[in-house]
């Protein structure tokens, strides 16, 4: 019995008389998962169509990740979800609360025929680069989150330009990629000088900088807050032998430096807040109940998540600068 059912003057494209054909013999369990699909060659025979009407068919299915090509062999069922019109890769640099709240989100508010798979380079270029090119051409998107890492651009120029997405940071090379990016910056510059009134209570500002993981701006941004405000500062980029002192405000991206911050304190006869100041970055639940509250200068992940989601069902191509914010409590 055959599954590919062609015919002529109906109006719809011989190709996605194919893609529906093959949809409908899951569908009606006719073939199942690891079944062998006609070859090109017998398609092209039996109904007199070109190779590349067959091969745009099979090429969609195999985007969707319906089907899958074996080299030497042929073509096979891969997947009996025919209801996934859409597949999106996504690659974060690593997960923690905040970019868990950002992926819920963006599933949430996608359509269910779209699926998304997930990946994280680690902040390793030869891991960005592997997860890319073995997945190059199995997606309809391509959602990418390059953090820090140098000269992605070669890699991504692999992938059609219409296909990217830049998620979080992006730097000028990657400037004609629809995005949605924090400004890291002005926001950071920002919410000091939001909290100014309370920082005024404090000596000194210390800045936990990892400079192989966090984005420029920040650094940027703090020094100009500092410059501009004449708060005597230093930046370091590890808490391993520094001696903390009344009067210190830690202003810390990273939440393990977090946790070990607030553990230092615990240490010594100082009080977080009337003692020593704690900022941290990116909002997370639990900031808001450790040691009564954490002040955190923030972006709306939640809001990035959405927004990424209606991009991508609507194929936008925009460059947003998401909303950041400080977040006043107890430890400031």
């Amino acid at each position: 019995m055959s599954i590919i059912h062609i015919e002529k003057n109906i109006g719809i494209p011989k190709y996605k008389q194919i893609v529906t054909s093959i949809e409908n013999a899951i569908a009606l369990k006719q073939i199942k998962l690891g079944d062998k699909l006609p070859s090109i060659n017998s398609i092209r025979s039996k109904y007199k169509l070109s190779r590349d009407t067959i091969l745009y068919a099979y090429n969609d299915l195999k985007v969707r990740g319906i089907i899958e090509s074996i080299p030497g062999k042929g073509y096979y069922v891969n997947s009996e979800s025919v209801y996934i019109t859409q597949k999106v890769f996504l690659l974060f640099d690593e997960l923690n609360a905040f970019k868990e709240d950002l992926y819920n989100s963006f599933l949430t508010n996608l359509n269910e025929t779209i699926e998304v798979d997930i990946f994280f380079h680690h902040f390793n270029y030869d891991v960005f680069k592997k997860l890319i090119y073995d997945n190059l051409g199995k997606y309809n998107y391509y959602i990418i989150m390059p953090a820090k890492l140098e000269k992605t651009e070669l890699i991504l120029n692999k992938i059609p330009q219409k296909k990217v997405y830049i998620l979080d940071q992006t730097n000028s090379e990657l400037s004609h990629y629809p995005a949605i990016y924090q400004n890291f910056e002005k926001d950071i510059f920002n919410g000091l000088v939001d909290g100014l009134k309370l920082l005024k209570k404090y000596d000194h500002l210390i800045f936990l900088f990892e400079e192989d993981k966090q984005p420029n701006g920040l650094l940027k941004g703090f020094k100009k807050f500092c410059s501009m405000n004449r708060f005597k500062n230093t930046v370091i980029e590890s808490l391993e032998g520094f001696e903390i002192e009344k009067g210190d405000v830690f202003i810390i991206p990273d939440d393990r430096n977090l946790i070990r911050i607030i553990k230092k304190v615990k240490e010594t006869k100082y009080k977080i807040a009337s003692d020593i100041g704690i900022i941290s970055y990116n909002d997370t639940l639990l900031k808001e109940i450790v040691e009564d509250g954490i002040t955190t200068i923030s972006t709306d992940f939640k809001a990035m998540g959405k927004k990424l989601a209606q991009m991508i069902s609507n194929n936008e191509g925009e460059q947003i600068e998401n909303e950041n914010k400080l977040i006043i409590r107890n430890s400031l």
